[in-house]
């Protein structure tokens, strides 16, 4: 019974750690965005607001998720699937836009922390 449980932590901690990385990520995503906005030749209020939203957001709920499952708790495991989905979908855009430098770590990622999500499962 100590092996399972000794397993299931592993499996949180790997979880965290990705979704930690992928917080980090989108957060350093968001202030690039929300520099290239403030900085633009012509000031616009809503689309730094939208690019604030996603900064906080985004990387505020991976975050969350990351400390959900370092304290032993599940209840980031949806989110967490749920961005990863997400993430995903992104990818399949930006092959078809040829950004395959950005498209192909995007996806080892995502496919990375949504194996480890639905693989730390408790039973």
């Amino acid at each position: 019974m100590a092996q399972d449980s000794s397993k299931a932590a592993k499996a949180r901690a790997v979880v965290a750690s990705l979704l930690a990385l992928e917080s980090a990520i989108i957060a350093g995503l968001g202030i690039w965005l929300i520099v290239l906005t403030a900085t633009a030749d012509t000031f616009e209020f809503k689309p730094l607001l939208g690019d604030l939203l996603f900064a906080v957001l985004g990387s505020g709920g991976l975050a969350a998720s990351a400390i959900g499952y370092r304290r032993g708790k599940y209840f980031g495991r949806s989110p967490a699937v749920l961005a990863n989905l997400i993430a995903l979908g992104v990818v399949s855009y930006q092959i078809q836009a040829g950004l395959w430098l950005v498209a192909v770590p995007l996806a080892m990622l995502a496919v990375a922390t949504l194996v480890a999500a639905l693989r730390a499962i408790p039973e």
